[in-house]
């Protein structure tokens, strides 16, 4: 009888002890998965955390970038280095490096070449530069105007006289046809040309006069 019981209490204690060995293993097993999910979390949020602080700092650091004055975009843009040339020669970098807004009909080089012979070259003479300054100066108008916003009719100029413009087919100045339009600066717009504009009191005649 004794033995019996012995075996029994035996049994009993081999049960309990399975039982408490497949708790813990339950509870570990638990507790490595709630570490693992936690720790995965945590990784998550650090490298969600971290894209956006990137992501929010490469917006900063393009606002802060600009795309140049009328000038420097001017010196940079293939075809308009004449221009950026005649600009110098007529002291007008400051003026075109200013607040602004401005408007800037821009000849090409090869509107430049289509003056009569010798009168490009007359103009880069330091005694013509009032003149080329003059000529220039025509070619700008106050404001930052997209191509979609330009009016039809007469339009005051730096210069002080005025151009017509007209969208009866594509942007025309004084006839000259916009090639490229909208060209970005930090103080305005260049729309490009395929002419050099006179103002009417400009003779380009007398500048190759002897």
């Amino acid at each position: 009888m004794m033995k019996m019981r012995r075996t029994t209490l035996a049994a009993a204690v081999a049960v309990t002890a399975l039982t408490l060995a497949a708790c813990g293993d339950s509870s570990d097993d638990t507790t490595t998965e709630t570490a693992e999910t936690t720790s995965e979390e945590t990784v998550a949020e650090e490298t969600e955390g971290g894209m956006e602080e990137e992501e929010g700092g490469m917006e900063e650091e393009a606002e802060e970038v600009g795309v140049g004055t009328i000038v420097d975009v001017a010196s940079n843009t293939d075809g308009l280095s004449t221009l950026a040339a005649a600009v110098g020669a007529a002291g007008l970098v400051d003026t075109l490096n200013g607040e602004g807004p401005f408007t800037v009909f821009a000849p090409t080089d090869d509107a430049f070449e289509a003056l009569p012979p010798g009168v490009l070259d007359a103009l880069l003479l330091p005694e013509n530069q009032e003149t080329l300054a003059k000529i220039l100066t025509y070619h700008v108008v106050p404001g930052s105007v997209m191509a979609a916003d330009v009016p039809d009719g007469e339009v005051a100029t730096v210069e002080g006289q005025t151009v017509t413009l007209s969208t009866a087919d594509g942007v025309t100045v004084n006839g000259a046809t916009v090639t490229q339009a909208d060209v970005i600066a930090d103080n305005g717009v260049i729309h490009v040309i395929d002419a050099v504009i006179l103002p009417p009191d400009v003779d380009p005649a007398a500048l190759t006069a002897e």
